[in-house]
């Protein structure tokens, strides 16, 4: 059985399940029009998940994915946090604000518990996807057993292995080009393998069906990728200008003004491709301290991104973005998809 018949969509499109962007009117959208819809829940309660599934499970009766993070919890080593606090404390100081004294854990990962689990056993998704590792065997189990098809993350050949090795179904090939965080599995280092490579990577050395992710905003791109050994694509980036999206005002006027983006860090903790912005220009100097670890990073930054909007100023927003993001079209969802399939169609 092929992957859009073992999926149940018309269209080998997937929308990236985009954390704080994604919606279940968005993923619903692209659902009811042939592609593979999402959600983002790794920063949501277990409560707050469940509820966005079931609130998209009543705009369609199509299918869609969820997805959560798989990164390991680490603690907090106090000598790097506190010298993070203070290397951004001229920043906060400079909106009138001062930094908090302490971190918080603002995302729990899926493997911390079953929290996340049981939500997705009791509302029965089509498929689920995971961000930064793999899922506990008992967990896969789980989900095999309700009949749920489960989708890893991979940005080399090693993890993609792993992947295989643990009775996945599905390898997304997230390459260089990709916005927002990085899959890695492990955050010390980066192959930063281009998504192309990557698809002709994985199609010579795994079994799995390939879902390739980063850089896409076109059906003739999409075509090459499927070309190259994809079974589908997945795109983000194009997606978040539409209506239905969460994306706020400031984050849309940067898509279409300034689309030129870069990795770092210094945002959450985690590499992670955005919008070139203070971030980038301010913060990531060469005197730059380590960083904590994920996501504790990522509470500092929020308060930062708060203190500074507060005073008109949204450059600190962790505007995630593709390389490609230039190439962005102002189009709905329904309308996107209609575009990307006549595009590849003829490509």
């Amino acid at each position: 059985m092929n992957l859009l018949n073992r999926l149940g969509i018309r269209h080998p499109i997937f929308l990236a399940p985009m954390a704080g962007v994604s919606t279940p009117a968005l993923a619903a959208e692209v659902s009811n029009q042939g592609g593979l819809g999402s959600l983002g829940l790794g920063a949501n309660t277990p409560a707050a998940a469940c509820e966005q599934i079931l609130k998209t499970q009543e705009l369609t009766d199509r299918p869609f994915q969820v997805n959560f993070f798989c990164h390991h919890s680490q603690a907090l080593d106090n000598t790097v946090t506190q010298q993070w606090i203070e290397y951004l404390r001229p920043q906060f100081e400079q909106y009138g604000a001062q930094p908090p004294a302490s971190l918080n854990c603002i995302y729990p990962s899926f493997l911390d518990n079953d929290d996340f689990l049981k939500v997705v056993l009791e509302t029965q998704p089509k498929a689920v996807s995971f961000h930064f590792g793999i899922p506990h065997a008992h967990q896969i189990e789980a989900l095999k057993a309700a009949g749920i098809i489960t989708m890893v993350s991979a940005t080399n050949l090693a993890e993609a292995h792993a992947i295989e090795a643990a009775g996945i179904d599905i390898i997304i090939a997230q390459g260089i080009e990709a916005g927002g965080h990085r899959g890695i599995f492990n955050e010390s280092f980066d192959s930063s393998v281009k998504t192309d490579d990557l698809v002709q990577l994985f199609k010579k050395h795994c079994q799995l069906p390939i879902v390739a992710a980063g850089g896409i905003m076109s059906g003739q791109q999409a075509k090459v990728l499927l070309n190259h050994g994809a079974d589908a694509v997945q795109l983000g980036t194009a997606f978040v200008q539409c209506k239905t999206s969460n994306a706020n005002d400031a984050y849309r006027t940067a898509l279409l003004n300034q689309p030129i983006t870069q990795i770092t860090a210094s945002i959450s903790g985690r590499p992670a491709r955005g919008l070139i912005n203070h971030w980038h220009t301010s913060i990531d100097t060469p005197n730059r301290p380590a960083v904590p670890a994920y996501p504790y990073t990522y509470d500092l930054g929020k308060q930062l991104h708060a203190a500074a909007s507060k005073q008109g100023d949204h450059g600190f927003g962790a505007f995630w973005a593709g390389s490609n993001a230039a190439q962005i079209r102002e189009l709905e969802a329904a309308d996107l998809i209609n575009q990307l399939v006549l595009e590849m169609n003829f490509a």
